[in-house]
């Protein structure tokens, strides 16, 4: 029966980890560039796209160009910020590996 308390203690702990994980990926922004610095923009840590910020040398180029930068720039952000949030998850559950064999996480 203390087994069991323990394993319970430890997943309570892992959750608290997680939601406290959770809580700063929401809370990371992650910048990304393309063009040289010429196209930038922001998201949050859900992928949310915070501000775009284009150039003004851009402005007279050909709409297809700017838009491809911009989707460049955002794929550039999300894999900054897919990137941080593993980092972020990694650092969380360090130390649970070993807290029931074969258990994994949903994720």
């Amino acid at each position: 029966m203390k087994d069991l308390a323990k394993i319970m203690q430890q997943a309570q702990q892992m959750q608290a980890k997680m939601q406290e994980a959770q809580d700063k990926i929401e809370a990371t922004e992650a910048d990304g560039v393309a063009g040289a610095g010429l196209v930038k923009v922001r998201l949050k840590g859900k992928g949310e796209l915070v501000s775009v910020s284009i150039d003004p040398s851009l402005m007279g180029d050909d709409a297809e160009i700017l838009e491809d930068l911009i989707k460049a720039a955002h794929a550039d952000a999300r894999k900054r910020l897919d990137q941080a949030m593993e980092e972020a998850m990694k650092a969380a559950t360090s130390g649970f590996g070993g807290m029931m064999p074969g258990f994994k996480l949903p994720f």
